[in-house]
């Protein structure tokens, strides 16, 4: 049987992957579907740098402001909705065109999820108790004791991924690096182009990031981050409010940094994001790698779907 096209464009941040999204979108019988795990929040759309109404107009995306920020959102989410909208989007005669880089979004749909137990309130308590005690620091080097190869992937600040892996040991008895590897294969009905936009001179990757983030400061990233405040019951650990840029306007606003380190932590935990970002495309097989920096890019990934088959 030969199974329906569907194309991933994936890329770091400030990649340019939305410009050349919407713009397939013109050329092309596609439907965009977001994978973004903070395009997910209604409200939030400085700081997620979301399309703004003009380009949906012309280029709708599927989910996008789907959830409120004081909600969650997981991969398992993710899979069973793209799932669906992937079938009746294919249904319609147009091509499923997912866009994004939130890469284990990406991993999830195409390999099918791992089989790791539920979040237990109880244990979280417990390392929640540990963290407020010892730091998260202390919780990283516990979790290297018991899976080294997960904390090697993971900064010794990330509370909320150090926490979620030490709470899968204490629940299944087995490091998650195991389970990972006990993943539930669930092949994917479609026929999946994908376009890897990496760009070929990372500093003016930087560059951009840079200038992206002062022009989100400019344009009121502040400002959006007290809305959020008054309309919704926050708090910093929220998914929504861990996400880059919300969580140093936050801590901006609680007066733990002041501008310059706003605009500096801001920056460099964008760089981050995009230097991970980069690392699970690279460990992804079979993906076309175009320069995101290249002129006539979306020139460029025409030419390869056609080459690919995908479009005539």
């Amino acid at each position: 049987m030969s199974f329906p096209p569907a194309i991933f464009l994936m890329g770091p941040t400030a990649s340019g992957k939305t410009a050349v999204a919407v713009e397939m979108v013109q050329r092309l019988p596609v439907e965009l579907i977001s994978v973004d795990s903070a395009l997910v929040y209604r409200d939030m759309d400085i700081g997620t740098a979301k399309p703004d109404a003009a380009t949906l107009a012309r280029a709708p995306h599927h989910l996008i402001d789907i959830i409120d920020p004081t909600e969650a959102y997981s991969a398992a989410a993710f899979r069973h909705d793209a799932l669906h909208l992937m079938h009746d989007i294919t249904a319609r005669g147009k091509i499923p065109l997912l866009v994004g880089g939130t890469m284990l979004y990406f991993k999830a749909l195409r390999e099918g999820l791992s089989p790791l137990p539920q979040a237990d309130a109880a244990v979280r308590a417990e390392l929640d108790m540990e963290i407020a005690l010892h730091g998260i620091e202390h919780l990283h080097a516990r979790l290297a004791e018991v899976d080294a190869e997960t904390a090697a992937r993971l900064h010794s600040t990330d509370t909320q991924r150090i926490q979620r892996a030490m709470e899968i040991y204490r629940l299944s008895g087995q490091p998650m690096s195991v389970l990972f590897k006990q993943q539930v294969q669930d092949e994917l009905p479609y026929r999946i182009t994908s376009i890897a936009l990496i760009p070929a001179d990372r500093a003016v990757l930087h560059q951009r990031i840079a200038t992206r983030f002062a022009e989100m400061l400019k344009h009121g990233l502040l400002d959006e981050v007290r809305a959020l405040r008054k309309k919704y019951t926050l708090h910093p650990d929220l998914p929504s409010m861990r996400c880059v840029g919300y969580r140093q306007a936050w801590q901006f606003m609680e007066d733990e940094i002041d501008e310059t380190g706003l605009l500096e932590t801001g920056i460099a935990a964008t760089r981050q994001l995009a230097k991970r970002q980069l690392t699970w495309l690279r460990g992804m097989q079979d993906n076309i790698e175009l320069d995101c920096l290249a002129p006539n890019l979306p020139e460029s990934v025409l030419s390869h779907l056609r080459q690919a088959g995908i479009v005539p």
